[in-house]
């Protein structure tokens, strides 16, 4: 597998040398961190970029920005001036913490040329590269997604159900405190815990002090207690940052599925899920 990652200085490069690459702020803040992605964004963007709103660019549910049809992704890319034919690279305002979902969507409907900046907008500021502060109109275009890969690149319920019964690895992306219960949920209405049988995987433990990705040689110690010869499912809160262990799975060659209902859908204080706490 080709990394999915670019730098910030390579980005810069490129488009410098006028290549036609169409950027996407994905940026996604947890509701109690009270922050507005797009006001940010409005406020400060890598020139010419788009905001992704995930929270927008979804399937309607009771469930946190559940995975989008085909229909709704193609409608709201296309308003974005985004073809198929286009090279798209997605970034977040915190490092890697929410880009990689927009990247794992973009996969999904058979969009292979895209490309997550590594370490996010911090990473192209602190390159000293310059920002702009309001956002350029998109000309729509007719986008029409070359698949359709929800079975191959989601999880719901039954599919982890029936993953941790077989032993199979469920990669936890939240933070160990979540994970053991020791620290609340940021959602209301959620018990605090983890699945039995899953395996806690802090997206932080891929991130280096730079926001960005690990080296591949500490992507393979951040995963050790995963089972990589068996079939992987990833999970978090809201299926945001399991897409970023599997972008840490995917640098390192490996597949896995998103479960996308993650610990909204097994944590929900309505679910009848078990729910343990404590270390694995």
């Amino acid at each position: 597998m080709a990394s999915a990652l670019i730098s910030a200085a390579e980005l810069k490069r490129r488009l410098d040398d006028g290549e036609s690459i169409k950027l996407l702020d994905g940026t996604f803040y947890l509701p109690n961190e009270g922050k507005d992605a797009a006001a940010l964004f409005a406020q400060a963007h890598i020139e010419g970029a788009q905001f992704f709103d995930i929270d927008a660019v979804c399937t309607p549910s009771d469930l946190p920005h559940t995975a989008p049809t085909p229909e709704i992704f193609a409608k709201a890319v296309g308003a974005m001036g985004i073809s198929t034919d286009d090279t798209v690279v997605v970034y977040d305002q915190k490092n890697l913490f929410s880009a990689p979902r927009v990247w794992w969507t973009f996969q999904m409907f058979g969009h292979e040329n895209v490309l997550v900046l590594n370490g996010g907008l911090p990473q192209w500021k602190a390159q000293g590269f310059a920002t702009a502060a309001e956002p350029r109109a998109a000309v729509p275009v007719t986008y029409t997604p070359r698949a359709d890969l929800r079975s191959a690149f989601l999880a719901d319920q039954s599919d982890v159900i029936a993953a941790l019964a077989q032993k199979h690895c469920v990669a936890d992306a939240r933070p160990a405190g979540r994970f053991t219960g020791v620290d609340k949920e940021p959602r209301a209405g959620m018990r605090s815990g983890h699945m039995p049988g899953a395996t806690s995987v802090p997206l932080s433990s891929l991130i280096d002090a730079n926001g960005e990705l690990v080296s591949k040689s500490q992507l393979e110690t951040a995963f050790t207690k995963v089972d990589k010869d068996s079939p992987i499912i990833t999970s978090c809160g809201s299926g945001v940052t399991a897409a970023g262990l599997s972008l840490g799975l995917h640098e390192l060659g490996l597949k896995s599925r998103v479960y996308d209902g993650s610990w909204s859908e097994w944590g929900r204080e309505s679910s009848n899920t078990e729910v343990v706490t404590g270390e694995a």
